[in-house]
């Protein structure tokens, strides 16, 4: 079972959905769970060079990121573009406030984001998840599945919560930011 799960892993390339692999190997999915992460320690405690991620209950045959230098040299692919401060401000209020709207994150942020959402969703760590019941029918944002995959997540609950200590201290700086810009 283990080596029909690698191999449908293997060929999918992007995540399987738990229950669809269970599904392909007849399992039930708890029986089918339980060969999974026995694999994931496998995978761990042998020198290999890919491991199971899980997002989400869903499951993708990767490789290590600490071999990604090894790739780059066969590839001859650039790495990874980083992603700017202000990338990430946005996308960190996505992920914890989604779904939202264009206009609440530029509420938060006190500057327009049309050109860093755009990136974000060409990156494809945020989508589009629908749109709000209001007037103007406002896009509504959230982050992705490789959203999960770039920041080593398996789901949102895995984020790190912010105190409401830190929330308020957030929110002295951004007004100070923006009285220091109006005083300009």
């Amino acid at each position: 079972m283990q080596a029909a799960i690698e191999a449908i892993l293997f060929t999918m390339g992007d995540s399987v959905e738990l229950e669809k692999i269970a599904a392909a190997i007849e399992q039930d999915v708890q029986t089918t769970r339980k060969i999974i992460h026995l694999m994931m320690d496998q995978y761990r405690e042998e020198d290999r060079g890919i491991r199971i991620l899980e997002l989400d209950n869903s499951y993708q045959l990767c490789t290590k990121a600490e071999f990604f230098e090894y790739l780059i040299r066969i590839a001859k692919q650039p790495q990874k573009a980083a992603l700017s401060e202000v990338m990430l401000e946005t996308l960190a209020i996505i992920a914890y406030k989604q779904p939202v709207t264009r206009v609440e994150i530029e509420k938060i942020r006190g500057v327009k984001c049309d050109h860093v959402i755009n990136k974000l969703i060409e990156y494809n760590l945020i989508r589009e998840l629908g749109r709000l019941d209001a007037p103007g029918k406002p896009i509504l944002f959230g982050t992705t599945e490789e959203f999960l995959r770039h920041f080593g997540v398996q789901s949102l609950e895995d984020l790190p919560s912010i105190s409401p200590v830190q929330v308020e201290d957030f929110k002295a700086e951004a007004e100070a930011e923006i009285q220091l810009k109006l005083d300009l």
